[in-house]
């Protein structure tokens, strides 16, 4: 029997297809930010629902008041008028110090306490709260394995550590408390770009886990479309362009502004966001091992390929030219190529088009038990993405 390719395991699903989200955790009704002596405001008449467990990224060019809308959610900045609602409840209405132990910060410069060992520096809200000892020492050791610390660097000092294991160390300060909602301000800014995609990618899988409602300002449209579940592309001034999705941002620019700022590359960025999950698979031309020779040159010719698939029990053993094909020889003994052209569900489309145009034939969708989803084809691709753009 032919596996379900969307019955993928919950972690991967959560990060390819996007977290599961509730209702609304903080809403920004009508917020404005004017600073004195300023002619025009920082922040305008912005509304924005922003639901329960997902991850909203602000982005925009310099002077559009991402990073003012931010620390007005926790109040570093006071808004000049409007309201935001964090569960039910108004910032304005609630003590500055106890709005903010229930809201994790994290910052570019990541800004730990440099005469304070890291366990310290990750305690710090906890030994503010009065937590017990050993409670505190057990979130510490919790937190350190949650976003990769090792033990032997709980007792070193920040300048100590690198770049990247810096910032985890500022995400586990973050979490100490387990705040329900987390702002991040250019939070993997500071760091190479390779140690930027790592950080991106645990902040996806440490998501999946913890499933907080994250707020994040980038001024990066590739790391913004690779972490959102939605996007809030702001203009000079706090006005809001479009919200949306990132896939619906890249696929239906709201106008010439939002158009121009996500590239004219959007067609290859979208090939880039999606998965392979995300396609409608087709049997395509792959068939049983035990079917024979004659039915091999029948699949052929119904999918006029030059190329079969073999599967033995559902497991994928590879592809087949059709020169290959003999009479007297059972599938299972013919020279395959087992690993020339296949994708697991969590590939990107971008990638399982590139091994379709390296390998001149269709993909096969694999998952890790190696039993075969179905096929992936140029064409497939092509349709899906036209299908949903509606033209």
């Amino acid at each position: 029997m032919v596996w379900n390719p969307h019955d993928l395991n919950p972690a991967i699903a959560s990060i390819a297809k996007g977290r599961t989200i509730g209702s609304i955790a903080i809403k920004l009704d009508n917020v404005s930010k004017q600073f004195e002596g300023a002619s025009s405001p920082a922040v305008a008449s912005l509304n924005l629902d922003i639901e329960e467990g997902s991850i909203v990224v602000l982005i925009g060019p310099s002077g559009c008041g991402k990073t003012t809308t931010l620390r007005m959610i926790n109040r570093l900045i006071e808004p000049t008028s409007g309201r935001i609602v964090i569960n039910g409840e108004d910032v304005t209405q609630r003590p500055v110090a106890e709005l903010r132990r229930e809201i994790g910060y994290v910052i570019q410069q990541v800004g730990l306490f440099p005469h304070q060992t890291i366990a310290n520096n990750i305690a710090t809200v906890p030994k503010m709260l009065g937590w017990e000892k050993q409670h505190i020492s057990d979130r510490i050791k919790e937190l350190a394995n949650l976003v990769g610390l090792e033990p032997s660097l709980l007792e070193r000092y920040p300048d100590e550590l690198s770049g990247g294991q810096q910032q985890r160390v500022g995400v586990a300060r973050a979490l100490a408390a387990d705040p329900p909602v987390l702002l991040m301000d250019e939070p993997f800014g500071a760091v190479d770009p390779i140690v930027r995609t790592r950080l991106q990618d645990e902040l996806l899988e440490l998501q999946a886990r913890v499933g907080k409602t994250i707020v994040l300002v980038t001024h990066d449209i590739d790391e913004a479309l690779k972490i959102a579940d939605r996007i809030a592309l702001l203009n000079v001034g706090g006005i809001l362009e479009q919200y949306s999705s990132a896939d619906e941002l890249l696929a239906e620019p709201a106008n010439a502004f939002v158009e121009e700022f996500v590239g004219e590359d959007r067609s290859v960025k979208r090939l880039q966001l999606r998965t392979v999950a995300d396609l409608p698979f087709h049997q395509g031309p792959v068939i049983a091992a035990t079917a024979g020779a004659a039915a091999a040159r029948n699949v052929m010719r119904e999918y006029a390929s030059e190329w079969f698939g073999v599967t033995s029990q559902d497991v994928f053993l590879g592809w087949v030219h059709g020169d290959d094909l003999q009479d007297e020889t059972p599938l299972e003994s013919v020279p395959r190529s087992v690993p020339a052209a296949q994708v697991q569900p969590d590939s990107t489309l971008r990638s399982a088009m590139q091994i379709i145009m390296t390998s001149h034939t269709s993909v096969a969708v694999i998952d890790d038990g190696g039993r075969f989803g179905g096929v992936v084809t140029l064409e497939l691709i092509r349709s899906s993405l036209e299908e949903e753009t509606g033209r």
